[in-house]
């Protein structure tokens, strides 16, 4: 045999499969440490172990070697002739867990004769010239984990923190009911029969009951000791770093901020203990790179104003919801939605309601944009109008008689606007609602939404019915946002969530003819000042619409309040409010405070 002699992995293959001998089978030193060496690269433990003069123990080693590394990872062996014996071998390693991720090293392998057949004598060495018994190997991924989330001002939404996994074992479930008693303080959804639930819902050993903050944890920690079965194990959890925010915008945020400091990570390989009170403890460090600098995870969010927000919807018993956006820059500045709201889903992003007259912006933007009407254009307001046998109503059949077009959008005419809606071609309002955002599809990172439904009208009753908002017209709080957001910025916007990572829009951002913004906005001031919202102007600058929604038998209602006030534009849903009052009322609540700075 030449000295120096390499053996590829590739090369060995060929030599088995020319030679007719199996990987079990190794008439010379050589056959042995290839058939090790192609063992050891399909991360098959039994095969390269079989290989050796000690199957179990190289079993054992080879098998906790290979999960350490992780499945991800990959190996390749190549065996040369070490020296003039042939019976020594350098088995050279090549590791690989990803791009720019490789570990190479050299160890030492002998070869015993048994028989007729060669064996790789077995000594740990052959994985690693460090590696002793009582030892494997670790693979780490090395991220920043106390990179922040932060709002639009750098404040921390989210951190990394410490948080108590409380577990209860099966066979202790008359630990239950006292564990549930300690537990309700932090999350009142907890009961005895809530943990009973969870063990029927499973066969493992034990269930996770709750995950409290250190906080919480060091009020209970010590009776939750003296509860026979429970376990409360410390690990690293990405939490809101107020306890009391609560957003579905924020939903999305840890995969995210996953996905940041993955990009960013370092990685290590280290050899660690396998046994005693050690186990898992570090011998030695083979390799490691650190972790790049990561920066935090920026978001749009406003956290007075999410805070705001939340403190608005909780005062309503009924589902309410309150978006905010940004006009300048489309982003989400708050998004919120109480208890009630909570327990329907992220109804603020995807959920689909009839806007009713929070819609007529849409409808009169599109009279105005067809040459049919201006703000000064005199519009008759009866009681109710009958157009083609579908008869609609103002609210209590309020008659207002002929008036210009901004009084009967302040008053919110149904009349007028159905009659409008009536002289519209099929494709009118769902054009001029895609302008303004309604019907445009976004792929927002970190979330998921819809903006709203608005077909064509190929009736006279379709057209008066989606003229002011009912029919087949749907938007989500989140679409009448950014309805209200596009308004004020004279374009469609394109609304994001998190710094530096760009919304998809299809159709894509369009301008807004500036007599229609104008004319809109003269006309929801009206409609603060003078109209339907005077509830609310003793707020400057706010420019809105009230819009009630029927739904169901259409015995009942949601409301609407939408608007735009300086750089923050929403919408606000009490969900079968049966009037705008309760919307009105929320979004004050809202607004005072958060243009005040009070």
């Amino acid at each position: 045999m030449t000295r120096g002699r390499s053996l590829s992995l590739l090369a060995t293959v060929l030599l088995v499969a020319a030679t007719g001998c199996s990987l079990f089978s190794s008439p010379s030193p050589r056959d042995a440490f290839s058939a090790f060496a192609v063992a050891l690269a399909r991360r098959d433990p039994a095969a390269a172990a079989a290989a050796t003069d000690d199957r179990d123990a190289a079993s054992a080693a080879i098998s906790s070697m290979f999960d350490g590394m992780g499945k991800d990872a990959w190996v390749t062996v190549t065996s040369s002739q070490s020296g003039d014996d042939d019976k020594t071998a350098k088995l050279a390693y090549s590791w690989t867990f990803g791009a720019g991720k490789t570990l190479t090293y050299d160890a030492t392998a002998t070869a015993q004769q048994s028989g007729d057949d060669w064996r790789v004598h077995w000594d740990p060495t052959v994985l690693h010239p460090k590696l002793r018994p009582g030892m494997t190997f670790q693979y780490s991924d090395d991220r920043n984990f106390l990179t922040p989330v932060t709002d639009r001002d750098g404040q921390p939404l989210m951190t990394w923190q410490t948080v108590g996994v409380v577990d209860l074992a099966r066979e202790h479930q008359d630990s239950a009911a006292p564990l549930a008693a300690l537990l309700q303080p932090f999350d009142q959804t907890i009961t005895a029969d809530s943990i009973a639930g969870q063990f029927a819902g499973t066969k493992d050993d034990t269930v996770t009951v709750v995950k409290l903050r250190a906080d919480d944890l060091a009020g209970v920690r010590d009776q939750l000791a003296q509860l026979p079965g429970v376990t409360v194990v410390e690990q690293g959890a990405l939490l809101t770093a107020d306890r009391d925010l609560s957003s579905p915008a924020i939903d999305g945020l840890p995969a995210l901020w996953q996905q940041a400091i993955d990009a960013s990570a370092g990685w290590s390989v280290t050899l660690v203990s396998t046994e005693g009170s050690d186990k898992g403890a570090p011998t030695e460090q083979l390799t490691s790179t650190p972790p790049r600098d990561t920066p935090p995870v920026r978001t749009t969010l406003d956290t007075r104003l999410q805070s705001l927000a939340q403190q608005a919807v909780a005062t309503e018993s009924r589902p309410a919801v309150l978006v905010a956006i940004s006009p300048s820059t489309g982003g989400i500045l708050a998004a919120a939605q109480n208890a009630a709201a909570d327990a329907q889903g992220p109804i603020a992003f995807s959920g689909s309601y009839p806007p009713g007259s929070t819609f007529k912006t849409i409808t009169t933007a599109a009279a105005i944009q067809a040459g049919l009407a201006t703000p000064d254009t005199p519009e008759p307001c009866p009681g109710t109008v009958t157009i083609e046998n579908r008869t609609i109503p103002n609210e209590d059949e309020f008659d207002l008689g002929t008036v210009p077009l901004s009084t009967a959008f302040s008053h919110s005419c149904n009349t007028t606007m159905a009659a409008l809606a009536d002289r519209l071609p099929a494709a009118a309002l769902p054009n001029m609602a895609r302008l303004f955002g309604i019907g445009v599809d976004y792929v927002i990172p970190g979330l998921t939404t819809i903006t709203g439904r608005v077909p064509n009208a190929d009736t006279p009753a379709q057209k008066v019915e989606n003229g002011i908002g009912q029919g087949t017209v749907t938007v989500s709080p989140f679409g009448l946002a950014v309805a209200e957001a596009s308004l004020g910025r004279g374009r469609t916007i394109t609304p994001t969530l998190v710094v530096g990572q760009p919304t998809a829009a299809n159709p894509p951002s369009a301008p807004i003819p500036q007599a229609i913004t104008d004319d809109l906005r003269a006309m929801m001031l009206l409609t603060v000042s003078d109209g339907t919202a005077t509830a609310l102007s003793d707020v400057p600058g706010l420019g809105g619409k009230t819009g009630t929604a029927e739904f169901g038998d259409n015995t009942h209602s949601h409301g609407w309040f939408a608007g735009i006030d300086g750089d923050i534009a929403f919408a606000t849903l009490v969900v079968g409010g049966d009037s705008s009052t309760p919307a009105v009322t929320v979004s004050g609540d809202f607004l005072r405070p958060a243009l005040t700075g009070n």
